[in-house]
């Protein structure tokens, strides 16, 4: 599955939601992806358009304009049968850290993260 969008909202903290780590987009189509995790627990929130997944054992690898989220086979119901989502996007590099902060903070001690950001 591929979505494209300009830009990946990240937030790693939130101190006003329990300090939970948020990282979302839409698509050119109109598609919302959300990715959630509150600090003390060790589940992951998938939410694609409003279809909601708590998923364990994700693999986040990011790139300049890429980012492959993997999940395990049997969690494939949560990217609608595919076992990874692929979103392009145009983030600025200067935002990037903050991506991977945030996606840092989402899969600690539960999924696998990757940067391949240079720099």
């Amino acid at each position: 599955m591929q979505l494209k969008t300009a830009l990946l909202f990240a937030t790693p903290c939130d101190d006003e939601e329990d300090n939970m780590a948020t990282l979302c987009c839409h698509s050119d189509k109109g598609q919302m992806f959300l990715l959630t995790r509150y600090p003390d627990e060790d589940t992951v929130d998938l939410t694609l358009d409003d279809e909601p997944s708590t998923l364990d054992g994700l693999k986040v690898t990011l790139w300049a304009d890429r980012l492959l989220i993997e999940v395990a086979a049997g969690d494939a119901d949560a990217l609608r049968g595919d076992d990874f989502l692929e979103i392009l996007h145009a983030t600025p590099a200067g935002d990037l850290a903050e991506v991977a902060l945030t996606l840092r903070n989402i899969l600690q001690g539960t999924g696998v993260f990757v940067s391949e950001i240079r720099g």
